[in-house]
C-alpha cells in the first residue's frame, strides 16, 4: 500500500482506531490488549475484502433452487445436483442440507458460497434444521469460512453461524471459534456489517454463564466499541457486557479491565435511549459486587481499569446520574434512582 491515502486505510481499521484512543491519552492499555501476542491479522490485500455482500444468483443452479428465490429458469435447469426440485425449495430437507453442505465446500465462487450461507442461515430458524447441521458435522465446515479472503463470505459465515448458535448444544461446538470470532472485530473497519454479525453472535454465546469465561479477555474490547462506535454496535456491545455483569463469577475480570475514561460521558441525555438503558443496567449490576477492603484498595491503585472509572463512588459518574434522574424517560429515571440506593 502507498503512503497515499494510508492515513485515510488506517482510520477505518479497528486496531487503528483504538491506536489513536491510546495516543489521545484515553488508552489505559487498549492498544497494548489490541495488540497481543496471540491475535494475529489476517492475510491484508485480498481482492475480496471491499466487494459487496450483495450476492448474485445464478438461474437454475442448486443454491437458486434450496433459497426459494424467484430466478429466471433456462432450458434445461430441471436436472442439477443433489437432485432438488423447485418445488421443494421451500421444504428443505436433510438431503437438501447435505448438498448445501457439500456445495459449500466444492464451491469455488464467492457468489455462490454466500448464497448458500444465506439458505443455510434461514434453514438454521428452525430447531430441526440446526440439529441436522450439526449431526452433519455442518457448524465445523461452516465456520471454515470465517476466515474466507472474501468479506461478503465472512459476513454470511457468521450471520448463519449466529442462527445456528441458538442452540445450546451447537453453542458447545461453536464456542472454540470465539477467539477467531473476536479477532474479526478487532481487525475489521469499525460500524462494519461484520464487527455486528461477530457480535451478535457472541451475544448468543454469552447468553448462559457456560462460556462466558471465554470472553473474559475482551472486555476492554467491548467497553472500547462503546466510544467509537456506531449506535447499533454499542447496543450489541453492552448486551454482551450486561450478559457478562450478570454473573457473579465473570466479576472479577470486570472490574480489572481497562476502559477508557471517556466512557462516563455516554451517561447523558443526548445518548440513545437503548444504549443508556443498557449501559444503565450494566452499571447496575456492577453495583452488585462487593470488594473486601484488601481488593477495593488494591484496585484503587489501577487508574485506568473499570472499578476506578465506574465504580468507587466516582465523582464523574455521580454527577451525570444526578442529571438522568430529570431525565424525559421515566425508566432512565428510575434506573439510574436506583442506582444511589
Amino acid at each position: 500500500m502507498g503512503d497515499s491515502g494510508g492515513v485515510v486505510a488506517k482510520l477505518g481499521n479497528m486496531k487503528a482506531l483504538l491506536g489513536l484512543v491510546a495516543g489521545a491519552g484515553a488508552s489505559y492499555g487498549i492498544y497494548k490488549f489490541i495488540t497481543r501476542g496471540e491475535f494475529r491479522r489476517t492475510k491484508k490485500g485480498f481482492k475480496g475484502d471491499h466487494q459487496s455482500s450483495e450476492v448474485a444468483i445464478q438461474p437454475g443452479s442448486l443454491v437458486s433452487k434450496l433459497s426459494g428465490l424467484e430466478v429466471i429458469r433456462t432450458r434445461g435447469d430441471d436436472a442439477q445436483p443433489g437432485g432438488v426440485a423447485p418445488g421443494e425449495a421451500g421444504n428443505l430437507g436433510p438431503r437438501h442440507l447435505k448438498a448445501l453442505l457439500s456445495s459449500l465446500q466444492t464451491s469455488g465462487n464467492p457468489d455462490d458460497r454466500c448464497q448458500v450461507l444465506l439458505t443455510l442461515g434461514n434453514a438454521a430458524a428452525f430447531t430441526v434444521n440446526q440439529d441436522l447441521v450439526r449431526e452433519f458435522g455442518g457448524l465445523h465446515v461452516i465456520a471454515c469460512f470465517l476466515s474466507d479472503p472474501v468479506l461478503g463470505v465472512r459476513v454470511h459465515t457468521l450471520n448463519a453461524l449466529n442462527n445456528l448458535s441458538m442452540n445450546i448444544k451447537n453453542q458447545d461446538q461453536l464456542k472454540v471459534y470465539i477467539p477467531q470470532v473476536l479477532e474479526l472485530i478487532e481487525i475489521s473497519p469499525v460500524n462494519s456489517d461484520l464487527q455486528l454479525a461477530a457480535l451478535r453472535l457472541l451475544t448468543n454465546l454469552s447468553v448462559t454463564d457456560k462460556y462466558q469465561h471465554l470472553l473474559k479477555e475482551s472486555i476492554t474490547l467491548l467497553l472500547s466499541l462503546l466510544i467509537v462506535s456506531n449506535e447499533s454496535l454499542q447496543i450489541q456491545s453492552l448486551k454482551i457486557l450486561v450478559n457478562l455483569s450478570s454473573n457473579p463469577d465473570m466479576m472479577d475480570d470486570i472490574v480489572q479491565a481497562q476502559v477508557p475514561a471517556s466512557v462516563v460521558l455516554l451517561f447523558d441525555v443526548r445518548t440513545a435511549l437503548a444504549v443508556l438503558q443498557r449501559l444503565l443496567t450494566f452499571v447496575w449490576n456492577l453495583k452488585a459486587w462487593r470488594p473486601s477492603a484488601q481488593v477495593a484498595a488494591d484496585l484503587r491503585t489501577r487508574q485506568d481499569c473499570l472499578f476506578r472509572v465506574l465504580l468507587d463512588d466516582s465523582p464523574q459518574l455521580h454527577s451525570r446520574l444526578v442529571q438522568l434522574l430529570s431525565h424525559p424517560d421515566g425508566e432512565i429515571q428510575a434506573q439510574a434512582a436506583r442506582i444511589f440506593t
